[in-house]
């Protein structure tokens, strides 16, 4: 191994971007290539179907626990840091926004989780460094461009949040409140209770969108070469067709990340992989 001079690193930090940017453009035009691909048929399921993925969303996890675990440290860390960071500065009202939005964001950070599961579906070898082979599939263009719908939805929630907050609990607020003089106020006043109400209905639309938009979209996506649009659609009609049953998946996710929020966020390192697999497995039999 030799040590190049800055001419020659420059030249491979050149010739690097290059070949980037060719993948870029090859995957656009891969994306415009599939567009209004044919949509696949959707089943109706049961509540059993629900319970049966999880099931089969937790097997997956102790298969592959230690190398799960490995992945899904980072979701503890983010939390922790983002914890710190709203106790420390003006983002305290953000907390919770923040700890939630993981049911808007979860389904992207789960993709490499997807693909774990489909290859062990297909009896291959798996390893913690094959969730990255999603970056192979034919519709990584896809895969980013709805990964970054939802980023955007993420951001607009905590815009929205901040709003509330600014409309209901702020005006009364002493200046820079101590956590908790900022909880008491948040549970044992009327603006606070006002608050929680309207930040819990309007949150729960946008986990709602965030729901139709990514449960069968990702590994729809991962698992055939179709055009965005149509996993789009694929996930709203397989929602609307099942409204019971996604009911309950909505509620579980929404309990498990809550729970695994609230062991300081460390439960997120067993809620969030189990709940990716899941949706792999819960995905499979939506969609034939």
């Amino acid at each position: 191994m030799t040590i190049r001079n800055p001419i020659e690193w420059s030249g491979a930090q050149f010739v690097s971007a290059a070949h980037a940017a060719e993948a870029v453009g090859r995957s656009i035009d891969h994306m415009r290539d599939v567009a209004h691909s044919p949509a696949p048929a959707i089943r109706r399921i049961s509540s059993h179907d629900v319970w049966e993925s999880l099931r089969a969303g937790f097997s997956d996890f102790q298969a592959y626990r230690s190398d799960v675990l490995f992945l899904s440290v980072i979701y503890a860390v983010v939390g922790l840091v983002l914890a710190r960071l709203a106790f420390g500065s003006d983002l305290l009202p953000l907390l919770f926004p923040l700890a939630s939005g993981f049911a808007i964001v979860g389904p992207l950070a789960a993709v490499g989780l997807y693909e774990m599961s489909r290859r062990r579906e297909q009896g291959a070898t798996v390893g913690w460094s094959n969730a990255f082979d999603v970056l192979k599939a034919p519709a990584i263009g896809g895969i980013v461009a709805l990964g970054m719908i939802l980023i955007a939805v993420f951001l607009a929630w905590l815009v929205v949040a901040w709003a509330i907050f600014d409309a209901t609990l702020a005006p009364g607020l002493p200046a820079a409140a101590s956590p908790a003089a900022f909880a008491q106020a948040v549970l044992f006043t009327g603006p606070g209770q006002t608050m929680i109400m309207m930040g819990v209905g309007i949150g729960f639309l946008f986990a709602l969108l965030a729901m139709m938009l990514s449960v069968v979209s990702f590994p729809l996506l991962l698992d055939r070469d179709t055009g965005l649009d149509t996993a789009i659609a694929t996930s709203f009609r397989a929602v609307i067709a099942n409204p019971g049953p996604m009911a309950l998946w909505g509620l579980v996710v929404a309990a498990s990340l809550l729970a695994g929020s609230a062991l300081a966020f460390v439960g997120l390192m067993v809620a969030v992989p189990v709940l990716g697999h899941a949706t792999w497995h819960l995905y499979r039999k939506l969609i034939v």
